[in-house]
């Protein structure tokens, strides 16, 4: 049976090509799907187009929107295990995390809920007897979500929630490989009220359906989680068309270990900030700093660490690691592996697929690589320099905080960082010097919506979360009110 997708409010067989997808534990399937092809594309723009236009939607007052949104999440937490499962299904993380992914969904609608009716409509301000003027935040039109595979639901809400709280339509173009959880969430939207039309799902070829809906003339923002090499094509149709894009990008996330650190708590940090979700994440904590006086003592415990995590089945309570995304990602990850044994780094861990059978886990049917932990290349080596997306960290030691600093901010990226000390002080010192969006002292990968999150340098642009997050789906206009009974005296 094939899968329908979610056209302008109606659940239709797309156009385009039919595409099977995958469970990456097993190679089982998941689902056929009929994808969108360019008339698909221009149906659900035209459709969008009308909706937020539609002055039942454009005039709706700040808690009517917030209502759907808080209905969503209601839907969303009534079904959590069950999306949870879907989730997993789709990418293969270990159900612990898309647990948590998933509440991490139904809190992101609830919070712009709550910023939808408390944002200010206007700010009147008198400058003057004659007049007064009064700022106003306004919807942008049509926006395209086109989100990551790595955590669908999550992403996904975070670009629909903003974006319908601000009085848009929204058209999303789910990654190829995982588009099974931005199908569902349009079914919890259309059963929570949502008018036909603001609300699309279109999955389909990047190079197709993202290319024609980022090129549409009638489409007024893109909102893209993604490769930088895609973010940077897009954001040249954006200027093209000038209009506004949101970009969160890559990372080679620099966690820093100070010699006064908490040995056994940063070692627990770094290690979940690289291997869970078996690495691929943009904020995966994968180049680590250690200070020399101290890193013979921390590798001990990290290794011990790394070497018993749970490598295995994500639908298993105690797996740690669950598998990489597909065939051709994993090979991706063994080849930097390679590239760095030919670099001159030595593998202390890891640093192969892994194969066989266990009696809960059939790794030769699956996509899973060990959790590989690399030392001996100096930051400018190419791994350390490219994200991998992938379980595998690189370590180098210091003992001069000023090169630490350097070597840190040498990247390209700047999507976070991880700090580890007692002093905190000198903690709070080292964050404001390093060139990243995001950091953690004595934690991480761990996040609140209320706080803006974004990259510096080639990590993107923009700001998702927070206040700051629904304004980056609206434009500011100041109106004047004339206030003088007498006529403007220019004239004869």
């Amino acid at each position: 049976m094939v899968k329908p997708i979610y056209i302008a409010g109606e659940w239709k067989n797309g156009r385009g090509d039919l595409r099977s997808t995958f469970f990456p534990a097993d190679g089982s399937s998941n689902a056929d799907i009929a994808t969108a092809n360019v008339d698909d594309v221009e149906e659900a723009v035209q459709a969008a187009d009308q909706a937020w236009r539609d002055p039942s939607w454009r005039n709706s007052l700040p808690h009517e929107r917030a209502a759907i949104l808080y209905r969503v999440a209601d839907l969303i937490t009534a079904r959590a295990s069950e999306l949870a499962a879907l989730q997993t299904r789709d990418n293969g993380k270990p159900l612990t995390e898309t647990m948590g992914l998933v509440m991490s969904a139904a809190g992101t609608a609830r919070y712009f809920a709550a910023a939808c009716e408390t944002l200010d409509e206007s700010l009147p301000s008198q400058r003057s007897r004659d007049f007064m003027t009064a700022s106003v935040h306004e919807p942008l039109g049509v926006v395209v979500a086109i989100t990551p595979w790595n955590s669908p639901i999550a992403s996904e809400m975070q670009k629909i929630a903003p974006a319908l709280a601000a009085g848009n339509a929204v058209i999303v173009k789910p990654a190829d490989a995982t588009p099974l959880a931005a199908l569902e969430l349009a079914k919890l939207f259309e059963q929570a009220g949502l008018p036909k039309g603001l609300l699309s799902v279109l999955p389909g070829r990047g190079s197709v359906v993202g290319e024609a809906l980022a090129r549409h003339p009638k489409v007024n923002k893109i909102s893209f989680t993604g490769g930088t090499s895609t973010g940077r094509h897009l954001a040249h149709i954006a200027a093209e068309k000038l209009i506004p894009i949101s970009l969160e990008l890559g990372g080679k996330s620099p966690t820093i270990v100070l010699e006064d650190a908490d040995i056994e708590m940063a070692a627990r940090g770094v290690c979940y900030g690289i291997f869970s979700s078996a690495g691929q994440a943009c904020i995966a904590g994968a180049r680590l700093f250690v200070h020399q006086s101290i890193y013979d003592t921390f590798m001990a415990r990290l290794l011990e660490l790394t070497r018993g995590l749970r490598v295995g089945h994500p639908e298993h309570a105690d797996t740690h690691m669950g598998s990489l995304i597909n065939m051709a990602h994993l090979d991706s990850v063994a080849g930097f592996v390679e590239r760095a044994r030919t670099d001159g780094g030595t593998v202390l861990c890891g640093g192969e697929r892994l194969t066989g059978k266990t009696a809960s886990c059939d790794y030769d049917a699956g996509c899973f690589y060990a959790p590989t932990i690399i030392s001996g290349l100096n930051n400018s080596s190419y791994v350390c320099q490219e994200e991998i997306f992938g379980p595998v960290l690189v370590v180098l030691p210091f003992d001069d905080e000023a090169d630490l600093i350097a070597q840190a901010n040498d990247s390209i990226f700047g999507l976070a960082a991880g700090i580890w000390t007692e002093n905190f002080r000198r903690g709070w010192r080292l964050a404001r010097t390093l060139e990243t969006g995001t950091i953690w002292m004595n934690t991480y990968k761990k996040f609140s919506v209320s706080a803006p999150f974004g990259g510096f340098k080639e990590s993107g642009l923009g700001r998702e979360k927070g206040r700051a997050g629904v304004l980056e789906y609206m434009q500011q206009k100041s109106i004047y009110v004339g206030l003088s009974d007498e006529p403007n005296n220019w004239s004869a």
